[in-house]
């Protein structure tokens, strides 16, 4: 008994989310022929709420314990203690600002809140895998969920090609990812991480076939997760993604998913295989270099809302990885420090894009356009502040919160003496200040004819939408809240 207990004791809120999602299966199935169902999904969407906030307060109090459970399957240290409360929180606020567009757009479908589970099920275990078996078995896990979230508005085609697109190419690179692990497991025969980073520690490079079987498997592995992060040269799928998939669909492809693959990425470099950093750091480099170029410079051609985040969060995810060029604690204290930021910051931009709602024809359209803007100050000035607060802060502009993630990102680069990135990296971010500004533009100061009719903000996310303003303006006051949280869960990284 005291085995099974210290098994399942570290994955207590996992737990609880599966039974709940057991629960919400058998309602739905219960109650979707009733004449009651078209409140079942508002009724799910509430249940989820609930059990995503008892899932956080379970592992909120949970007790610290660094051990590896189910046979080295799984592990709990540091970072999943401290990162997994802030991730269901941070899906708390997801569910609080997509409620009423999932009620708007009449998603009547139970099994959207049961799919919207298991990502996050998925999710927690991603971060907590320590074995590549568990690695791959919880990615294709979330990317089967993700594959049917894209697909879910059956009847739009721009949908359904966004779904069929993240299946093909997905499967590409699930195949990929299998076929390094079975190069490493081939070589050495070993698939737990701890493991494989004691063999590899001082590894011998005299053995030159052995090496070069290892090294494939370990390009073929990193390469699948920049897929999975949409890092540049592997972020084709991204704009179409999350420009078919349905708004409430794209705001969590654009919010939760990073943390999670970022932790596999630091398990595996720094963790791992360190001693491999010559290669790494190659491919981390080109990847940043892509990901910053392409995300910038796309961005500014796009007119659709959707889209613009896609190549957005491409120029975020290059700063995601600037700091692991560096290769050690502080390298991965820096990475936490930005993803956390940019996961605030896109939950009130996401706040405000869903909340957009047109008046025309007597009917709600969600908007879709960035000319949308037009007008938006003098309709709805605190939203238009609050906007701007937002776009200004992931452009780096101090003293907002995204430019001290940028000054920490870039500060991790210099240590590392990586300075032709660091001034590329400055000087894409001047660049992209003018897609921000753009915005902002449009906001305040293009002309209009016709001014547009949007529907009032309800109460939960100019909630949501006020907090994140709230921290992101704040953030200079306690800046360690945050810094010293990211340095402690990076301290489970370190041999």
């Amino acid at each position: 008994m005291n085995n099974l207990v210290y098994m399942m004791y570290p994955i207590f809120p996992e737990i609880f989310i599966i039974f709940g999602i057991f629960i919400l299966i058998a309602y739905g199935v219960l109650y979707s022929s009733s004449q009651g169902y078209p409140l079942l999904n508002i009724n799910l969407g509430l249940i989820s709420l609930q059990i995503s906030l008892f899932s956080f307060i379970l592992a909120y109090h949970q007790e610290f314990y660094s051990i590896s459970t189910w046979n080295g399957l799984l592990i709990s240290d540091a970072f999943t203690y401290g990162v997994k409360p802030y991730l269901i929180f941070m899906f708390g606020g997801w569910i609080f600002i997509t409620y009423s567009y999932v009620i708007y757009e009449k998603i009547n479908s139970f099994e959207y809140w049961i799919l919207i589970l298991l990502s996050l099920f998925a999710l927690l275990l991603i971060m907590q895998s320590y074995d590549l078996l568990t690695i791959y078995l919880c990615i294709e896990l979330q990317s089967l969920v993700f594959y049917i979230l894209a697909s879910f508005k059956r009847t739009s085609e721009f949908s359904t090609e966004a779904g069929l697109k993240y299946f093909i190419l997905g499967a590409f690179s699930s195949a990929l990812l299998l076929l390094g692990i079975s190069l490493v497991y081939g070589s050495t025969g070993l698939t737990n991480l701890g493991d494989l980073s004691k063999v590899l520690a001082g590894f011998s490079m005299d053995n030159s076939i052995l090496i070069q079987s290892i090294l494939s498997g370990f390009i073929l592995i990193v390469a699948s997760l920049f897929f999975k992060l949409s890092s540049a040269p592997f972020h084709i799928w991204s704009p179409d993604v999350y420009e078919g998939s349905p708004t409430s669909v794209t705001a969590f492809f654009s919010i939760m998913p990073k943390l999670s693959i970022l932790t596999l990425l630091y398990r595996f470099l720094i963790f791992s295989f360190y001693d491999f950093s010559n290669y790494w750091y190659i491919l981390i480099l080109i990847s940043v270099f892509f990901s910053i170029l392409i995300g910038t410079l796309s961005a500014f051609m796009q007119l659709k809302w959707k889209r613009f985040f896609a190549y957005s969060s491409i120029n975020h995810v290059g700063f995601f990885l600037i700091p692991l060029l560096l290769g050690n604690q502080e390298s991965i204290s820096g990475s936490i420090f930005y993803v956390i930021i940019y996961m605030v910051t896109m939950l009130g931009s996401f706040s405000v894009i869903l909340s957009m709602r047109l008046f025309l024809n007597n009917y709600h359209h969600q908007s879709r356009y960035l000319k949308d803007l037009v007008g938006l100050s003098k309709s709805n000035p605190l939203m238009a502040f609050a906007l701007t607060l937002m776009l200004f802060s992931m452009a780096g502009i101090p003293p907002l919160a995204g430019f001290f993630a940028k000054i920490s990102v870039l500060l991790s680069a210099l240590q590392s003496e990586a300075f032709g990135i660091s001034i590329f990296a400055v000087l894409m971010s001047c660049i992209s200040c003018f897609y921000y500004i753009k915005l902002i533009k449009i906001m305040y100061f293009d002309n209009f004819s016709n001014l547009s009719v949007l529907y009032p903000m309800n109460k939960i996310n100019s909630l949501v939408l006020s907090l994140s303003t709230i921290f992101i303006l704040i953030f200079l006051l306690d800046i360690e809240l945050v810094s010293l949280f990211a340095t402690w869960a990076s301290l489970a990284f370190i041999n």
